[in-house]
């Protein structure tokens, strides 16, 4: 969706840029064209008086004196557009390069030792040279006609207008020597073709108005003059003597030089008007194409934040159901299928039934209703799944639970029935094999116990009296299988609250049958008791000298000991079942019960089980005398208290609750 909308926007802001690029080129080489006509009228006008300097000069080599004062106001016109023109970093090159020798190509000619030739090839190399960097010579303008038609009559005109401004220079001196020397008459051909040439140029690229000035100017009285010289000339080529005046030959062909020059100024003022008006629409074009491109941006921002907001607001609304159902309905439901009642089986909540209010499909297209359909069939599966398991744990747990109890049973009738040949029995050998069978039973009993707690039933005892503790710890050892290598260290008096006996005796058997079954057979495995009156706690400590535990197993074994929950049973392995038990055991002592595992100086594992004051009774009377305590006992307990507290400080609060 999101790609079917961006193609389109992206192509249309696309022709928009590249509509309104076009605009700014079409402005740009307008004002371009304008500059570089104003720039070419300049040079046109330098060419001009240059000309004019030329062809006066030229009669003064041929000996007409009459011409010196002429060009005397000539060389100053010249001069004057020459200092105009030195800004122009183009033309003020060819300045340096062409006309540097200016000043003494007048001189000889006022002293008359100048070639002729010589000058004449220099003024109009420098009128070619100025004519070559004209900016009009080489103007591409884009594809308006009109503008590159009126260019190329300016550039034609120019073209024609030298030659005959050459011609006048040529025949000039020619005139006043009174005949063709050297290689002049080819010259004069060869100008007068050029001229031809360029007219014909011209007028098929003009303008009606542009060749009817042309025509005007060819047919005044001086021009119609000019031409009867012109002809007088044709005919001179085999060096005859000309009878003409240079000043009359002068004089006409100046006005009709000047005629053409009209023209090319007029014809520079249709380019340059044209131009101007080509920038003025391009400026209108621009600005009208900037508008369209900012309201085309706009009206395509709005569709796509439109487009936007119908796909993120369902998608929104689908991510929030989406965390609703994955945070709280699903957890909910599954919470209240498993603590509902055993005896009756469980519907599928409301919320996930497949036409209850908060199935229905959300707003926005197909696809994203599809989605939102399929996420409400994921609850409602995995509802009906949770249902299902929930049913199966229930069995379950119920099956083991009923298997316990008949283990149970059969084993207290077992120990009932050991017990009595036991006080039958008078044969040493067999009373201690007698001793073996109910110390083998008694296990038996605790296994049996074992999986109460682990399918969460309580098994019956009678209400018991408070216990000592050191008579908790012996029935501990009593009921493990290697009870000759356990050492009863120091166990300071305390009294264990009767509910808590068998609970705190069986915690125990769980951890003293942990560090036998890992540690060598030679090695003992210690219990010990103290009272902590920094936390009002009775701590046992047992300690075994065996292989110990890595860091990510005690962390492991650490989450089993605090946590109670059945997905901890199902998600632990099997050979963690013992700190299963005893987590569960923990927690059903209740809070401050806490036990902890640390590494065992010089090499093992102790466990440390924290009793809370609640439940512990008053110490009546004299308790059993203590046992001489290791020598480890000491650093033990600063060990065990100081890693109690760093277990605190990383066991998130209530954990152990």
């Amino acid at each position: 969706m999101a790609v079917v909308i961006t193609v389109p926007i992206c192509l249309l802001l696309a022709v928009a840029g590249l509509a309104v690029h076009g605009r700014a080129e079409a402005l740009g080489d307008a004002r371009t064209t304008r500059a570089e006509v104003r720039l070419s009228l300049r040079i046109q006008a330098l060419v001009h008086q240059l000309q004019r300097e030329r062809g006066l000069t030229n009669g003064l080599l041929g000996g007409e004196e009459e011409f010196r004062p002429s060009l005397a106001v000539t060389r100053k016109r010249v001069d004057t557009a020459l200092h105009g023109m030195r800004r122009e970093s183009a033309v003020e090159d060819v300045i340096q390069r062409h006309l540097r020798r200016l000043p003494d190509i007048r001189a000889a000619a006022d002293r008359g030792t100048a070639d002729t030739a010589a000058t004449l090839t220099f003024y109009t190399g420098a009128v070619d040279a100025l004519n070559a960097v004209d900016p009009v010579a080489d103007t591409g303008v884009g594809t308006d006609r009109q503008l590159r038609d009126g260019l190329a009559a300016l550039r034609e005109l120019a073209a024609a207008k030298e030659s005959v401004a050459l011609e006048r220079g040529l025949l000039n001196g020619v005139f006043a020597q009174g005949a063709f020397q050297g290689r002049a008459y080819i010259d004069f051909t060869e100008v007068r073709a050029t001229r031809a040439a360029a007219l014909a140029r011209f007028r098929q690229v003009a303008t009606a108005s542009q060749r009817l000035a042309l025509k005007k100017a060819f047919a005044t009285e001086d021009a119609e003059r000019a031409t009867a010289y012109e002809k007088q000339a044709e005919v001179a080529a085999d060096g005859s003597p000309l009878r003409a005046g240079a000043g009359t030959w002068w004089d006409a062909m100046t006005v009709l030089v000047d005629d053409l020059y009209a023209v090319q100024q007029s014809v520079g003022d249709d380019v340059r008007d044209r131009a101007d008006g080509l920038s003025h629409d391009a400026k209108l074009a621009l600005a009208a194409y900037l508008v369209a491109g900012t309201l085309i941006a706009a009206l395509l921002a709005t569709l796509a934040a439109f487009a936007s907001r119908s796909l993120t607001r369902p998608l929104r609304t689908l991510a929030e159901t989406a965390h609703d159902v994955a945070r709280h309905r699903l957890p909910e439901a599954v919470a209240r299928i498993q603590q509902s009642p055993q005896d009756h089986a469980q519907p599928l909540p409301p919320e996930a039934a497949p036409d209850h209010p908060d199935a229905q499909p959300l707003g926005g297209a197909a696809e994203i209703a599809e989605v939102a359909a399929s996420l409400h069939q994921v609850e409602h599966t995995a509802l009906r799944l949770a249902i299902e398991q929930a049913s199966l744990r229930r069995n379950t747990t119920e099956s083991l639970a009923n298997l316990s109890r008949r283990n149970q049973n059969l084993v207290r009738r077992q120990l009932s029935l050991i017990t009595r040949l036991e006080q039958q029995e008078l044969d040493p050998d067999a009373l201690a094999e007698l001793f073996e069978l109910d110390h083998l039973a008694t296990r038996m009993r605790r296994n049996a116990e074992s999986l109460l707690v682990l399918a969460g039933q309580s098994p019956p005892r009678p209400t018991a009296a408070p216990a000592d503790g050191l008579e908790v710890v012996q029935s501990a050892v009593a009921e493990v299988e290697q009870y000759r290598r356990v050492l009863i260290a120091t166990v300071e008096p305390v009294r264990v609250r009767g509910h808590a006996v068998a609970d705190v005796a069986h915690l125990l058997a769980e951890l003293v049958e942990n560090g036998l079954n890992f540690s060598p057979p030679t090695e003992r495995v210690e219990v010990h008791g103290w009272y902590d009156t920094e936390d009002d706690t009775y701590c046992f400590a047992v300690v075994d000298h065996g292989v110990g535990m890595s860091e990510a197993d005690k962390e492991r074994a650490g989450a089993l000991l605090s946590d109670s929950g059945e997905e901890t049973l199902l998600a632990g392995p099997t050979r963690f079942l013992g700190h299963l038990v005893v987590g569960r055991l923990a927690h059903r002592l209740g809070g401050g019960t806490r036990v902890h595992l640390f590494d065992t100086p010089g090499g093992g594992l102790s466990a440390l089980l924290a009793l809370p004051g609640r439940l512990l009774a008053p110490v009546e009377g004299p308790s059993a005398a203590p046992r001489p305590a290791r020598p480890t006992v000491s650093s033990l307990l600063n060990g065990f208290r100081a890693g109690v507290a760093r277990a605190e400080a990383r066991t998130p609060q209530g954990a152990s609750s």
